[in-house]
């Protein structure tokens, strides 16, 4: 028997999209990790397309990894140039609200206020967090996209959530 862990929770295989993958999905709604753009996301799905939602995030996955690598490099620099921190997370909080992001995109704010204010002990924590909540999105969304695909490899069909 297969045991899936999913933000705490335990599951047990296999599993069902239509019972279990939604209730990811919801619970990820309900705790504040995605926003309605990810539904306007998944409003361009179709059968012509039936990852595009899973192409999408898997690019900003990539780009995120990249910001992330970039943020932290600015902040060991000597000193800090606290402009140049700010634009990695402004262009990180527009990447995380384009695909209905919605937690990593609220450290974001978080982060530039605390940029702005050049407190690199705040910027050292923001960074902290922000790729805290940037992992547990990634971990459940792949999660999530793992199911899509074991169903429609059966042959299931996947509706969106709405």
């Amino acid at each position: 028997m297969e045991i899936h862990v999913f933000m705490g929770l335990l599951t047990l295989g296999p599993i069902v999209w239509k019972v279990l993958g939604k209730d990811i999905l919801s619970f990820a709604f309900t705790v504040g990790f995605l926003d309605d753009q990810f539904n306007q996301l998944q409003k361009l799905q179709d059968e012509s397309s039936p990852y595009f939602v899973m192409e999408v995030v898997t690019m900003f996955f990539g780009d995120s990894e990249k910001l992330l690598n970039s943020i932290a490099l600015a902040l060991e620099q000597k000193p800090v140039d606290f402009k140049s921190v700010d634009s990695h997370v402004h262009q990180f909080k527009g990447s995380s609200a384009s695909v209905g992001a919605a937690r990593v995109k609220d450290v974001c704010t978080n982060f530039r206020n605390i940029c702005e204010a050049q407190d690199l002990e705040g910027c050292m924590r923001c960074l902290q967090q922000l790729q805290q909540e940037y992992f547990l999105l990634k971990n459940n969304l792949q999660y999530s996209f793992r199911l899509q695909q074991e169903i429609q490899a059966a042959g299931g069909s996947i509706s969106s959530m709405e």
